[in-house]
């Protein structure tokens, strides 16, 4: 049996070094598992109708996880998509997103995975 990949997004490691126990880091993983299931499509859908604001109430949200959560590459990414959602037009913010959005579905993979492997729940 092979070893998990490597995760591309998530620092289990600064999780693990800003929360500080595993219980702390896996409760928080959970939450964050849920609110990417939710905030990814409700961003999407409200940048399908212009709602430029309501998506950036989600990216502000979203932007205090990755800190802790996840790898530099990505923290600066959602930090610039939720910034150009402040004033930037709806076009632009959607295009944005839109290159994002993928790399946020393979984040929440891998938290799901993480979780999975330790016997955490996913629903």
């Amino acid at each position: 049996m092979s070893a998990a990949p490597t995760p591309a997004y998530l620092s289990v490691e600064r999780g693990m070094e800003f929360i500080g126990d595993t219980h702390g880091f896996l409760s928080l993983l959970q939450t964050l598992h849920k609110t990417l299931a939710t905030d990814i499509p409700e961003i999407t859908r409200l940048l399908a109708q212009n709602d430029v604001a309501g998506a950036n109430r989600l990216l502000h949200q979203l932007k205090g996880f990755t800190p802790v959560f996840c790898v530099d590459a990505l923290v600066e990414e959602v930090i610039a998509v939720e910034k150009l959602s402040k004033q930037g037009p709806a076009p632009d913010v959607r295009n944005a997103f839109a290159t994002l959005s993928p790399k946020l579905d393979q984040l929440r993979d891998e938290v799901r995975a993480h979780l999975l492997t330790h016997q955490y729940s996913v629903d």
